[in-house]
């Protein structure tokens, strides 16, 4: 059950999060859209938030034309 609610919660947050133009914003919008997601599955809001941040950073540094 823990794992289906970490891959749901990774999911919401690719979903709705936005790149933003700048490392702050994209941690500020990554880590906003990791809190919603955990918030919506019941989790640990710093930990999706952490997570979120991370995630959304990452990927705009591997596909900065998506971004």
């Amino acid at each position: 059950m823990r794992a289906k609610s970490l891959i749901a919660a990774l999911s919401l947050c690719g979903l709705v999060a936005a790149c933003g133009d700048t490392t702050g914003e994209r941690l500020i919008y990554g880590a906003g859209a990791g809190a919603a997601g955990s918030a919506l599955l019941n989790g640990n809001l710093v930990t999706g938030a952490a997570v979120g941040a991370a995630a959304n950073l990452i990927y705009c540094q591997e596909n900065p034309r998506r971004c």
